[in-house]
């Protein structure tokens, strides 16, 4: 199934293949919230956040995903179709309340973490135990980043996350950026490495269903709801992808992969692919599948 994740919540195995629903919908929304960054690629900041508006509400949970987009995730133990307007309520007033969501990044995250916010890309994640075609059919008619996840539990100890459907969206200022300058940046402008830069988005996002892009000004992201793979702008002599896949399971090889896990560089991943060549792109194409499959 595209984009099924399963998650072990002990270390026995499992002794029913039964796919079930949650009890209550606060067991779903807890069981996310204290594995949300290897679930969902989100770094945790907030539970039943409260929001000060007329009509009041509390958003489940907030989050920073991966890229510093500001996430919000809303749970539902079954079908809900109010699930999606009543995330993208809360979104609406994320946007002009951006202070408050920045104070409580610094707060949690640092100064830093808060100055590098992705206003952007805020992503709404929807967490239910189903979604109908009209849902699947409304968040591709939106202009906002959604991704509508499907989850099961399998016994007692395994729980799984399936997207049902991704949306990438952009707010006006990012669309006119993108029209400013299309395409992933170049350092050296023209020439064989930003051909084979535009050869590695074309093979990446080509791996599977729900794929979607995201542009930072250090690399773009290709995401199933979290980083699979990032690819730096071209250099002169080379094209640099971040993968997600584990450095110690992957036989290196000097001047192609390596091991960057603790050293810093943009974008995310701990496995560093280098290209230069066609044929290093063909030789890669092992490495992004089984970061695909990872994700």
């Amino acid at each position: 199934m595209s984009g099924l994740k399963l998650f072990h919540t002990t270390n026995s195995g499992v002794t029913e293949v039964t796919p079930r629903l949650a009890a209550v919908e606060a067991d779903v929304q807890d069981l996310v919230e204290a594995h949300m960054e290897a679930m969902l690629g989100v770094t945790f900041l907030a539970s039943e956040y409260v929001i000060d508006c007329v009509d009041g509400g509390r958003i489940d949970s907030l989050g920073l995903d991966e890229n510093g987009a500001p996430v919000i995730v809303e749970y539902k133990r079954g079908t809900d179709a109010g699930v999606i307007n009543q995330g993208l309520f809360y979104m609406a007033w994320l946007m002009s309340h951006k202070s408050a969501f920045r104070s409580l990044v610094r707060d949690r995250l640092g100064v830093t973490a808060a100055s590098q916010i992705l206003w952007s890309a805020p992503r709404l994640i929807c967490v239910a135990g189903d979604f109908t075609r009209y849902d699947v059919h409304a968040v591709r008619e939106h202009r906002r980043s959604i991704d509508l996840v499907r989850y099961r539990y399998f016994g007692s100890d395994h729980f799984s996350l399936e997207t049902v459907a991704s949306v990438i969206g952009h707010t006006a200022k990012a669309k006119r950026a993108r029209r400013r300058a299309p395409g992933l940046p170049v350092r050296q402008h023209g020439g064989a490495m930003a051909e084979l830069a535009a050869a590695v988005d074309e093979v990446l996002v080509g791996l599977g269903a729900g794929i979607t892009r995201l542009q930072r000004k250090q690399y773009r992201a290709y995401q199933r709801l979290r980083n699979f793979a990032c690819l730096i702008p071209p250099q002169q002599t080379k094209v640099l992808v971040y993968l997600k896949a584990d450095p110690t399971a992957v036989d290196l090889v000097p001047g192609f992969t390596r091991d960057v896990a603790g050293l810093g560089h943009h974008g995310t991943g701990d496995l560093e692919v280098q290209l230069r060549t066609e044929r290093d792109l063909e030789r890669a194409q092992d490495l992004f599948r089984l970061s695909y499959v990872s994700a």
